[in-house]
């Protein structure tokens, strides 16, 4: 198996009309795959029933989402994990940064041992 990526054009960022372009592999995504498809996989290679394995992973979302919301790294063992980035204004003092400082927050997530491995080991194909 590859991973498909097409070609694409891009400019250079905050120049009008786009400055010099250059191309760019993209990747082109095979479909995708959720709790429910997923459950039905794990089914096929385990003794546990899709009902068990359902209320697991939906409860690992749960838990998941908890602990990020209280500002907790969330561990997935060689799946990689989970944390919270924020995206704050600049003050000129410390005690000038409250919470309204705060813009936006995301979940940053980094890939574990074995994704990495996985994707060091990567064939691509043109699409």
């Amino acid at each position: 198996m590859a991973i498909k990526f097409k070609v694409i054009e891009r400019g250079e960022p905050g120049v009008v009309g786009g400055g010099t372009k250059k191309f760019y592999a993209s990747p082109v995504m095979d479909g995708e795959i959720n709790l429910n498809d997923l459950t039905k996989a794990i089914e096929k290679i385990c003794t546990v029933s899709g009902a068990d394995i359902r209320a697991v992973l939906y409860a690992l979302v749960d838990v998941s989402i908890d602990n990020l919301g209280n500002g907790t790294i969330v561990r997935w063992g060689d799946l990689g994990s989970l944390r919270v980035s924020l995206s704050s204004e600049g003050k000129a003092t410390a005690d000038e940064v409250k919470a309204s400082a705060i813009k936006s927050t995301s979940v940053i997530f980094t890939p574990g041992t074995r994704i990495k491995e996985v994707l060091g080991a990567a064939k691509f194909q043109k699409e």
